[in-house]
C-alpha cells in the first residue's frame, strides 16, 4: 500500500431499504492495509468496490457488525470472489472475517448451503471466519481494534472502537442507538460513526423510533455530550438524498460544534 494517509471510503450510507443508494458498509485504508466493514445486501458491493478503486487482492479483513440481510449478504460475495481469486492465484495471503457467533454462523450456513463446494473448501484454509467475543482486541490492516456489544434490542451486534497508526481514536457504533454501557469505547473519540435514520423534523414520515433507530438530531446531541471532535452519520433513508448532506449537518450542528460529515456513496474522508 502507497497510501500514508488514513481514509474512510463510504461505499455504501443507506438504511436497509434504499434504491437510491447502496446500504451502508464502508473500508478503512491505512499504509499496512484496508479493513472492510460489512458488505451491504447483494453483489453491488463488487460494484462499490470497482468504483472506489479497491482491488479485492487487497482486502484481507472484514469486520461484520451483525447478521441483518443488509450487512452480511454482501459478505457472502466478498467470500465467493476472493476464493475465485485464490484459486486462480490472484490472491495472496489469508483472507480473515471477524464477527461474533450469530453472524460467524449465518456466513458459514449461507456459504454452505449456497456456493460451489470448491468455494467451500475455501473455509478454514486461507478464508477464515474468526469469532471475536465482547471486549475482544484484535489488529487488522495497521489498526488496534476493540469489540464490544452495542446491546441492541432487535439483533445482536458489535460496533469497535479502533487505534489508527496515528493514534487517532475511531468509534463505529454499527447501526442502532448508543448504549450507555460502552460510553468507554466512545467518550473523547476523535471520530464517531453513528447512523441518524432520518432527520427529527421528518420523524413522523419515517419513523425512527418505532424502528430504534436515531435522527440527525439525536446523534448531534450525543456526539457533544460525549466530547467527540468530527461526527459522520450513515443509515440513512434515502428519499432526501439531495438535500441530505447540508440539512442533516444542519441539524446535528445544533447542538454538536465539532466537525460533521454525512458522506455519499464513494465518498472518501482523509482520517
Amino acid at each position: 500500500m502507497k497510501n500514508k494517509k488514513n481514509e474512510l471510503i463510504m461505499l455504501g450510507t443507506g438504511n436497509a431499504a434504499v434504491t437510491r443508494c447502496y446500504n451502508t458498509c464502508f473500508a478503512l485504508r491505512t499504509s499496512q492495509g484496508t479493513l472492510l466493514v460489512d458488505a451491504g445486501g447483494g453483489n453491488g458491493i463488487l460494484i462499490q468496490l470497482e468504483k472506489a478503486g479497491i482491488a479485492i487482492s487487497d482486502i484481507h479483513n472484514l469486520f461484520v457488525t451483525h447478521a441483518h440481510t443488509d450487512h452480511i449478504l454482501g459478505v457472502i460475495w466478498i467470500i465467493r470472489t476472493i476464493a475465485q481469486h485464490m484459486q486462480q492465484g490472484k490472491y495472496e495471503g489469508i483472507f480473515r472475517v471477524y464477527a461474533h457467533d450469530k453472524a460467524i454462523q449465518v456466513i458459514d450456513w449461507i456459504c454452505r448451503m449456497t456456493l460451489p463446494g470448491k468455494i467451500v473448501a475455501c473455509l478454514g484454509e486461507r478464508i477464515l471466519l474468526c469469532e471475536v467475543k465482547d471486549g475482544d482486541a484484535l489488529e487488522a490492516a495497521g489498526m488496534k481494534l476493540q469489540c464490544f456489544d452495542i446491546l441492541s434490542t432487535k439483533e445482536k451486534q458489535f460496533g469497535f472502537r479502533a487505534i489508527l497508526p496515528d493514534h487517532q481514536i475511531l468509534t463505529c457504533l454499527g447501526d442502532e442507538p448508543y448504549n450507555e454501557t460502552n460510553r468507554n469505547y466512545v467518550e473523547g473519540a476523535d471520530w464517531l460513526l453513528c447512523e441518524a435514520f432520518c432527520l427529527y423534523e421528518d420523524r413522523e414520515r419515517f419513523k425512527p423510533y418505532e424502528k430504534h433507530h436515531s435522527t440527525a438530531l439525536d446523534t448531534g446531541r450525543l456526539a457533544a455530550q460525549l466530547n467527540v471532535k468530527h461526527l459522520l452519520l450513515y443509515h440513512t433513508e434515502d428519499k432526501t438524498l439531495e438535500t441530505r448532506k447540508m440539512k442533516y449537518t444542519e441539524e446535528a450542528g445544533k447542538h454538536f460544534k465539532g466537525s460533521i460529515f454525512v458522506p455519499d456513496d464513494l465518498e472518501l474522508i482523509e482520517l
